[in-house]
């Protein structure tokens, strides 16, 4: 059975010294160890400490073979997102990793899937971007939650979706710089509950601002199973129908009607949760996802799926038709 893994990160083994560069800012850097790790620095601080699967293209192929994994799509890490960068200088960042990820897709082209990143702070620069990304044979992008706490549904970013939708290019919605992150630092709480809100914050914005009432045609998946979206949907169509003056201001459709217009992919570490998802939406919408290398992710990838009760074509749909729908891409590709 073919298994695709939607959700995963890379980062190049080096990365220029942008601070330094610039004059300016936070940017993530690498101080690689004797012991094949490195450290990645937040600017002169340290962030955490990643193995050589975040780099090493075949460390990471020969981790997938022992799980019966062929195919990963890449995307950059969200710390590297540098939203808050100046234009030119994140557009420079972006150029930088969607090259990295464009040449490991040609090189393995069986093995990997790649997501470019956009300087979405800038709406032009975003959208050439973009453009480039698809010549370079990336498929789709990784955005945000938010953008420097603006949310999806903000004007300057409708015609980035617009192009995404014009040129084909899927959207994979991941969360970062959390809500509320500097006053719940203990117990990791950004993670565990910052990340699951995050993604629910930008469903809702994307669904009560239109975004997918008038880009019919959009493909976007949202990670982590969506977050805390479809756990609390009852109360989020509640709202709705209570109070539209609130709620339903840009788009008077109930939530609950886009259900399947957009995809998830299927961490929840909890079977009985996934196919509580599964009676919510259609088994070729929860796609098959990892979050590899990171430790919150599914480190067994898939272990939990492969073992349960679902049925053949329910795992055949999560494992990778769901993904290769979301991507628009042939299965013979990678068979």
């Amino acid at each position: 059975m073919l298994k695709i893994d939607l959700h995963s990160h890379i980062i190049p083994r080096n990365l220029p010294d942008w601070t330094k560069k610039f004059g300016y800012g936070d940017f993530i850097n690498l101080n690689h160890n004797e012991d094949r790790t490195a450290d990645m620095m937040h600017g002169g601080r340290f962030f955490r400490r990643i193995e050589e699967n975040c780099w090493d293209e075949k460390v990471r192929m020969d981790e997938y073979t022992n799980f019966n994994t062929q195919v990963q799509v890449v995307c950059t890490i969200p710390v590297l997102f540098s939203y808050w960068a100046k234009p030119k200088e994140g557009l420079e960042v972006a150029e930088y990793l969607n090259d990295h990820i464009a040449e490991l897709v040609a090189n393995y082209p069986k093995n990997y899937i790649g997501l470019g990143t956009l300087p979405m702070q800038d709406t032009a620069l975003a959208i050439q971007e973009l453009e480039r990304c698809k010549k370079i044979g990336l498929v789709g992008i990784q955005i945000g939650s938010n953008i420097n706490d603006k949310n999806l549904n903000e004007p300057e970013f409708f015609p980035i979706f617009e192009a995404c939708e014009r040129l084909g290019m899927a959207v994979l919605v991941h969360p970062w710089n959390m809500m509320g992150k500097s006053s719940m630092e203990k117990y990791w709480l950004p993670w565990l509950v910052g990340m699951p809100a995050e993604t629910s914050r930008a469903a809702c914005s994307m669904i009560f601002g239109g975004v997918f009432e008038r880009l019919p045609k959009l493909r976007v998946a949202f990670c982590h199973a969506g977050g805390s979206f479809l756990p609390t949907l009852g109360r989020i169509e509640h709202g709705f129908n209570c109070r539209p003056d609130l709620v339903a201001v840009d788009n008077n459709r109930n939530p609950r009607t886009y259900l399947n217009k957009f995809w998830i992919d299927g961490i929840t570490h909890d079977i009985n949760l996934l196919k509580y998802l599964l009676t919510l939406k259609d088994s070729k919408k929860v796609c098959f996802g990892t979050d590899y290398p990171f430790p919150l992710g599914d480190l067994e990838i898939g272990k939990f799926i492969e073992e349960s009760d679902l049925s053949t074509s329910v795992k055949e749909d999560l494992f990778s038709n769901a993904t290769l729908e979301f991507l628009n891409l042939d299965k013979k590709l990678f068979i």
